[in-house]
């Protein structure tokens, strides 16, 4: 007799979410990558980045033979990521109606209706997190550090809680002297970006800009001159086109005192918690940085799973958990999460705000 899978088992669920295929999202696919080692089967997690070692060899006495080299710049912190989670509920009612994008007479029984629904309110919940993931990477990498607001429920605040990855005050900030009206003074100030990144022997690829830095950028004359062939000058290209990430533009590639790097439009948006629609990243602002600066951890998830009276934890990047209200007639699907998002090297981005008028 074939066996019977139990689609309401917690470890059921996992499965099944792990055949959702996921919506990409730049700055969390770009930035802050997970990989192995990156899913903790602990409530907390390690974090640990380098500061850049730029000291040298000392000449020694052949009679002394060597002089011991210490660990400098080296930081591990334990930290335990806000749980994030959403749920939606699926009542007798709506097992009744034609779902979306159903055929107008289709035959489906509420049993199918009700798998169906389940698998939707999954890709949609998990769409939801990946938005959060998508805002604590932004905000990582735009204060060096993550401020989160917790919820009690849907309208009232709970606690407001901070990871900072710096003391006393960061060093991934640049001010600018003045808006930028020339890519001569554009050039300057992002060629002292890159410098202090590589200063701490830190990599440099992208330059990431807000709409209306990067509208601003591809008017500057002195810009379209030498980007004219027969200008003699190998500044580099512009030839824009969409990436595979909504609101994302490659406009193309520019030499910055040999910092070649990407030049980046991102037009990402988000509705916040007040209803109004916001950009992830600022409209006049750039940033320089390089692909896996960062990565996306996570911490395990505690729940009493359906059918079960003992607390059971499950690590993973997307916990589910069903529950059943049998005097209600409804079913109750969770997904739970706990990321924080964390720089691997210390201040691995430089940016600076307000860049153009």
């Amino acid at each position: 007799m074939p066996a019977t899978l139990n689609f309401f088992d917690t470890y059921i669920l996992i499965a099944v979410m792990e055949e959702v295929v996921p919506n990409a999202f730049f700055f969390r696919d770009r930035y802050f990558p997970t990989g192995e080692g990156d899913v903790f089967a602990a409530d907390k997690v390690l974090t640990e980045y380098r500061r850049g070692d730029r000291k040298m060899a000392a000449f020694v006495s052949e009679r002394i033979g060597d002089i011991p080299m210490d660990r400098i710049g080296y930081e591990i912190h334990e930290l335990q990521p806000a749980f994030i989670g959403v749920s939606r509920l699926l009542t007798v009612d709506e097992l009744r109606k034609r779902g979306f994008g159903e055929a107008l007479y289709a035959n489906s029984t509420p049993a199918q209706r009700a798998a169906r629904l389940q698998m939707d309110d999954m890709r949609d919940m998990d769409l939801r997190l990946r938005r959060r993931e998508e805002w604590m990477a932004v905000n990582t990498m735009l204060e060096n550090a993550c401020f989160i607001q917790e919820y009690v429920d849907a309208e009232t605040k709970g606690k407001a809680l901070s990871v900072k990855f710096y003391e006393g005050t960061s060093d991934h900030l640049y001010t600018v002297a003045a808006p930028w009206t020339t890519f001569a003074e554009m050039r300057q100030d992002v060629i002292a970006m890159c410098r202090m990144l590589s200063y701490r022997g830190l990599p440099v690829a992208d330059l990431l800009l807000g709409t209306q830095t990067a509208d601003a950028i591809l008017q500057f004359e002195d810009l379209q001159k030498l980007l004219d062939k027969n200008s003699g000058i190998a500044i580099g290209a512009i030839n824009e086109q969409l990436s595979r990430y909504t609101g994302v533009v490659l406009l193309g590639t520019l030499n910055f005192g040999g910092f070649r790097l990407n030049l980046i439009s991102v037009d990402e948006s988000y509705m916040d918690d007040d209803g109004k629609t916001k950009p992830y990243f600022p409209v006049d602002a750039a940033m320089v940085t390089a692909p896996n600066c960062g990565h996306l951890m996570y911490g395990q998830i505690t729940q009493i799973d359906y059918g079960s009276t003992e607390c059971t934890s499950h690590p993973g990047i997307r916990v589910p958990k069903f529950t059943l209200d049998q005097d209600k007639d409804t079913r109750k699907l969770r997904l739970a999460s706990r990321p924080l998002a964390a720089p691997r090297n210390y201040c691995p981005y430089i940016l600076a705000k307000k860049v153009v008028s």
